[in-house]
């Protein structure tokens, strides 16, 4: 058995594959459908889907911890958004990589939900009311499954 355990594995990051990353670029009519959606609206998560805004409703479905929602996005063009949703869980990394291929919007989103007031400062100063509406409902959503594990009583309870 000892064996089993000192096996070294070979880990070949060229054969890691790229994936394409699809432009995101929304009026503020999407981004507030969005933040409603994130925020549990079942009308406008529909209204989203119906609307050819599947990423959207993907990205939703990964802030809630979905597995299957997690591997579409960058499978489908939106790595950009796991990373964001990364992010917001603390993963410095994810936050890096968005930091590093100039994604600031979502870095930045990513900080502010983490309790980073500079940029809650940054999404205030240099984007518009629908992205920082935006930041504000993906923390809240986030701050509560946050809660719910936390909470002996509503144990694996995601919102």
């Amino acid at each position: 058995m000892a064996i089993w355990f000192s096996k070294k594995r070979k880990h070949k990051v060229n054969e890691l594959t790229k994936h394409e990353v699809k432009p995101i670029n929304y009026s503020a009519k999407i981004i507030i459908a969005w933040s409603k959606a994130i925020e549990g609206s079942d009308e406008f998560m529909l209204w989203l889907k119906d609307n050819g805004y599947i990423e959207l409703v993907m990205a939703t479905y990964a802030i809630y911890l979905k597995d299957d929602a997690r591997a579409w996005l960058p499978k489908n063009g939106y790595p950009h958004l796991l990373a964001m949703i990364n992010g917001t869980e603390g993963n410095e990394s994810a936050q890096h990589w968005l930091k590093t291929h100039g994604f600031d919007i979502l870095y930045h989103i990513a900080l502010a939900v983490e309790d980073e007031q500079e940029s809650f400062l940054w999404l205030g100063e240099n984007t518009p009311a629908d992205i920082f509406m935006l930041a504000k409902s993906i923390k809240k959503i986030k701050d509560q499954i946050e809660e719910n594990h936390n909470d002996i009583h509503s144990f694996r309870q995601d919102v």
